[in-house]
């Protein structure tokens, strides 16, 4: 079933409209972005049930406009969550005075040709239809599956969160429209052995909508054996080794290790390492990299981005080469290329920035089982926490949830953790030898521009093996 058409939207086209028209007699460029949002988190733990639609300060709860103005003697943007017919003629005074506030630092007008859109995504259980009763309900039934599996579990906290946002584009050429949702699942088990106490995480991701509490209870026994496998690990002896990388590693290695690293926004500040070498191998020949909002299907996944641009299937490494990266609007006009598609924002009051959207890594050919028979001694990893990336520099740092020990190519059942994963980005891509064949994405977080301007990403890949520094 496709998502519906947002009513308030829609009624509000043809003011929108006739307001972008009035503006374009004034500018040589107006656009006008209408969001209208809303989600809902269904949790429940040990303290409780809870319910929260986010309040009007959530992110996912937003309903507004902005407007951008572009022409040869400045650029602006002006936002606003009220729009009718009486009050056009306040808001195109408060766009002038945005405009004259930055006169003369324009760096261009962005293009401006011709494109219709009008689509919606698919979902198979609307999470308004299926109610709030069996939503607990189903999260409960869980949760007391996994209390009651061990002894040693003493909480789990499973939750389910879906957004469905709708947004229109109007422009003097353009009018776009798009209805979205998608929805993630989560569980977090926490286990104790005397003073030990270990937790493990497992999230499940769709661009749809409650269906995906199915993926949530056909993963919990690999949640809970995780948090109980963690109980017998201990510390690892820091050095170099053959890892192998399960697919959700392989998503933050692509995240934090590349994605950053080709946001093109960097290359206009220089501070991107990765604007020196496009062209250049930069990984292993098996590696090929795509960011897309439009190739796969997952949490970033829309027809078209905040700043009116179609959604682009970005290829960034090819066979080990860089091919190039992605951009926002004001970037591409800095740089003198073609928009991405990736200028997204947090929310109608916040500036647009590069942002990644799906990015993956292609599969291979190989088996995990031969994979892992390849390895004399290292690490299968799993289960990843965080991470921080250097794109001027091409550091990375990760923390991973756990090493399983490889030895004479068969798993032993030795655990350790926790880990962390660091080193230079293109001597570990370059290290890559074997590749699974499908990849898994992944979107149960967002991502920070820095410290903040969150978005909403999923990542992923195949498993990988590759030579790792752990510590």
């Amino acid at each position: 079933m496709q998502v519906r058409k947002n009513q308030y939207l829609e009624k509000i086209k043809p003011t929108a409209k006739k307001l972008v028209s009035l503006l374009c007699e004034r500018y040589e460029y107006c656009s006008l972005l209408g969001t209208d949002s809303e989600s809902t988190i269904y949790q429940v733990s040990s303290t409780g049930i809870n319910i929260s639609q986010g309040g009007p300060d959530s992110i996912y709860n937003k309903r507004g406009f902005v407007i951008r103005i572009f022409d040869k003697s400045g650029q602006a943007e002006y936002s606003f969550n009220m729009l009718n017919e009486e009050l056009i003629p306040d808001i195109i005074k408060g766009v002038d005075r945005a405009v004259n506030a930055y006169k003369g630092k324009s760096c261009g007008i962005p293009s401006d040709e011709p494109l219709q859109i009008d689509k919606s995504t698919e979902y198979k259980i609307d999470p308004k239809e299926l109610g709030e009763e069996k939503i607990i309900g189903k999260l409960t039934e869980l949760r007391e599956y996994a209390i009651g599996r061990n002894e040693k579990i003493i909480d789990c906290n499973c939750r389910f969160k879906y957004r469905k946002y709708a947004n229109i584009f109007i422009s003097r050429n353009r009018d776009l429209t798009q209805n979205i949702m998608w929805a993630d699942a989560v569980t977090s088990v926490i286990v104790k052995d005397g003073e030990n106490i270990q937790q493990s995480y497992k999230g499940y991701s769709v661009l749809g909508g409650a269906e995906v509490l199915d993926q949530l209870e056909q993963g919990m026994d690999i949640a809970i054996d995780t948090a109980l496998e963690l109980l017998g690990s201990e510390p690892i002896i820091p050095g170099e080794y053959d890892c192998i990388c399960e697919p959700e590693v392989t998503g933050m290695i692509v995240h934090e290790a590349f994605g950053h690293g080709v946001e093109m926004d960097m290359f206009a500040k220089d501070r991107a390492l990765a604007k020196q070498y496009i062209g250049k191998q930069v990984a292993s020949p098996l590696v090929t990299m795509h960011d897309s909002a439009c190739a796969v299907q997952q949490t970033a996944t829309y027809f078209f981005d905040d700043e009116g641009e179609e959604a682009h299937d970005t290829l960034v490494i090819d066979k080990g080469i860089l091919k190039g990266g992605f951009c926002d609007a004001n970037s591409a006009l800095k740089l003198n290329f073609r928009p991405t598609g990736n200028g997204r924002r947090e929310s109608y009051e916040r500036k647009a920035y590069t942002r990644m959207t799906n990015t993956y890594f292609l599969g291979g050919n190989d088996t995990v089982e031969d994979m892992i028979a390849s390895i004399k001694y290292g690490f299968l990893l799993s289960t990843p926490s965080s991470g921080m990336e250097d794109p001027k520099n091409w550091g990375i740092q990760m923390m991973v949830g756990m090493a399983k020990e490889i030895k004479d190519g068969k798993l032993t059942g030795k655990i350790f953790a926790p880990i962390v994963l660091t080193g230079y980005v293109p001597d570990l891509l370059k290290s890559i030898t074997m590749m699974s064949k499908t990849p898994i994405l992944c979107g149960t977080g967002m991502c920070g521009k820095g410290y903040k301007e969150w978005v909403t990403v999923s990542d992923g890949g195949p498993y990988i093996k590759a030579k790792i520094s752990l510590g």
